[in-house]
């Protein structure tokens, strides 16, 4: 502040009239409303991005480097099969598989723990400061309130003012607010979220954390308003605490969870589904190894219909990291919905088949009817890291074997020898052995051999072999007979394998024991439906950890940048605020030293003017 001076009126005396200095007439506030603003949205912006980089360093330790990942228990899991695979009958290489598939398990929920935990940490969060915004509410209206009385008495509350300014600066902690000042009485209207009354004139709305419409664990902020309570959409807060923690929910901590069930869910299901085309010690086919959550169809509190929408996985290798809202087709078509990619994305009509098509994903009403208006949050994969687990207890029910096997003809003239055997998917059939392959010419253009296949009922199948490659599973080549076998060695024209059903299990049927390794390979998450209708490549699971690992990574490097130009901005705006409206500790010092040496000069004067006056004294008694 400044302080206006005026001229006091002078004393007359007979000698003429002597100054009597001056008086206060008003202190005036130095105060830049564009700098004030300025400095509030930018304190704003730094909060909510130290905020937003403080929540991911968080997630970031779910998603653990080296031999502590997911990635590497996976590894370990499938690599304890080498030793199932060279001894199949072995019980203690079998209790090893087992053993790797509860460190497996427990790491999958330990993760899924931890991201529910990160989750209640949000909640409380939000909690807690929704309460500090309110408080701060009721203290910007108090100080409206007072400064308006003390407007209308002629008056200027400077101080008031002040606080006030305090009391925006410190709810823009919080969330960014714009404000509109009113000429009249001298009162702020502060708002949030583009237009949002959150205070005007003495009057404070009250923020309030509520459940989410779909999953009561999570949470939305809403405004009380006098007709009830309205939701406030993230997309249209800006800057605070609060806006961070909400778009951390909605965004990075449900992407996260995502991402680990989708793995989750694609490991289960693959491994299991090998499982099942194998045969254990029992001469049985293998059951499940691991169990995981179905997928969540949750219905919005706001339905009025008594629909229940249920979901099950088809395809577990198309099963997409997202989570969709589900809605009726408005055109009332059956079997067709409306989708969209949660938080934002853009609705979507589908049919029935072309979500199954695409995401892998079957839906259906399992009781009740849709009404126009319905909503259902589908999240085919968030539960799946929490509850997965190991389901499988007995060694013995390791399906190690295949139900297939070969004998090459001892009167081969070849180097071929049998690599592995093994069922591939449910296209095999027992009905079809036993079967015979049998080879012809190399071509020396191609490097292959062409062979024969001969199934029971004498049907006939042609193909050609390349060194390293597969024969029984060439869907490409109309071969698909649900198996594949591999060879070493090369084959000559004439030689013959002969496969059949394998009605037992022997000690060294090893068949399904190398499928499972051949899953270390395999991709088969995260695969995509394109345009052309074919499917992408997918990843292995160890890919698909490492993309998730350097998905979350990304993230927090991004978010510690931002942290950091935003906080830089934020002390700039200040200083230059302060700079105008606050006291500058190193001007002050350089006046008081000017004030000083304007003090030492006039002791000067007067010194010399008395030693004048002492030796013009002495003079005159002289």
């Amino acid at each position: 502040r400044s302080s206006d001076l005026e001229t006091n009126g002078g004393q007359f005396t007979g000698a003429g009239y002597f100054g009597k200095g001056v008086n206060v007439q008003t202190v005036t506030r130095s105060h830049n409303e564009f700098l004030t603003r300025e400095a509030a949205a930018s304190k704003s912006q730094a909060f909510m991005d130290n905020s937003m980089q403080a929540q991911l360093q968080q997630l970031e330790k779910v998603f653990p480097t080296g031999d502590e990942g997911l990635g590497q228990a996976a590894n370990q899991f499938l690599n304890a099969l080498v030793d199932v695979a060279s001894r199949p009958n072995d019980p203690s290489a079998r209790q090893v598989v087992l053993g790797r598939a509860q460190e497996l398990a427990a790491r999958f929920q330990t993760a899924g723990q931890q991201l529910a935990d990160l989750q209640s940490g949000v909640v409380s969060d939000l909690q807690a400061d929704v309460k500090v915004v309110n408080e701060l509410a009721k203290q910007i209206a108090a100080a409206n309130d007072q400064i308006a009385r003390t407007t209308g008495n002629g008056h200027t509350a400077n101080d008031l003012l002040d606080k006030r300014d305090q009391l925006i600066s410190q709810l823009s902690q919080y969330v960014q607010v714009s404000t509109v000042n009113n000429a009249n009485d001298g009162t702020v209207g502060v708002f949030i979220g583009g237009g949002q009354r959150l205070v005007l004139g003495g009057q404070a709305q009250e923020l309030q954390v509520t459940a989410d419409p779909y999953d009561g664990t999570r949470a939305q902020l809403s405004v009380s308003e006098a007709n009830g309570v309205r939701v406030l959409d993230d997309s249209s807060l800006t800057g605070g605490s609060l806006t961070a923690l909400l778009r951390y929910q909605n965004t990075h901590l449900q992407d996260a969870r995502n991402m680990l069930g989708q793995m989750a869910t694609a490991l289960a299901s693959r491994v299991n589904e090998q499982q099942s085309l194998g045969m254990d010690l029992n001469a049985q086919s293998g059951g499940a190894l691991f169990s995981i959550a179905e997928p969540t169809v949750l219905p919005a509190s706001t339905n009025r219909g008594n629909a229940t929408l249920g979901a099950s996985i088809t395809d577990a290798s198309l099963v997409p990291a997202l989570s969709f809202t589900i809605s009726p087709d408005p055109s009332g078509t059956p079997d067709s919905y409306q989708v969209a990619v949660r938080p934002s994305g853009t609705p979507t009509i589908m049919s029935k088949d072309q979500i199954e098509d695409a995401y892998g994903l079957s839906l259906s009403v399992t009781s009740g009817s849709l009404q126009a208006g319905d909503s259902f949050l589908l999240e085919p994969v968030a539960q799946a890291a929490a509850s997965f687990k190991r389901v499988l207890d007995d060694p013995a029910g390791l399906a190690a074997a295949s139900p297939v096997t070969a004998t090459l003809d001892v009167n081969n003239k070849g180097t071929a020898t049998l690599d592995s055997l093994y069922v591939v998917n449910e296209n095999y059939d027992r009905d079809k052995q036993p079967v015979t392959i049998v080879f012809g010419a190399v071509d020396a253009t191609t490097q292959s051999i062409a062979y024969t296949i001969t199934l029971a009922d004498n049907t006939t199948l042609s193909g050609t072999w390349k060194a390293g490659g597969a024969i029984g599973n060439e869907p490409l080549s109309g071969i698909d007979l649900g198996f594949e076998l591999r060879l070493n060695g090369v084959p000559r024209e004439g030689d013959t394998i002969n496969l059949d059903v394998s009605d037992k299990v022997v000690s060294t049927n090893n068949g399904n024991a190398k499928a499972f390794l051949a899953l270390q390979t395999e991709t088969f998450v995260g695969k995509q439906l394109q345009t052309n209708g074919s499917l992408s490549r997918g990843q292995t699971i160890t890919e698909a950890y490492s993309a998730a690992m350097s998905d979350i990574g990304s993230r927090v490097q991004g978010a510690s940048y931002l942290a950091e130009v935003s906080t830089s901005v934020a002390s700039d705006a200040e200083a230059t605020r302060a700079g105008q409206a606050g006291v500058n500790l190193d001007e002050e010092a350089a006046r008081l030293m000017q004030y000083q040496q304007s003090y030492q000069a006039a002791a000067k004067v007067l010194q010399t003017a008395q030693s004048l006056f002492d030796e013009l004294l002495s003079i005159v008694q002289r």
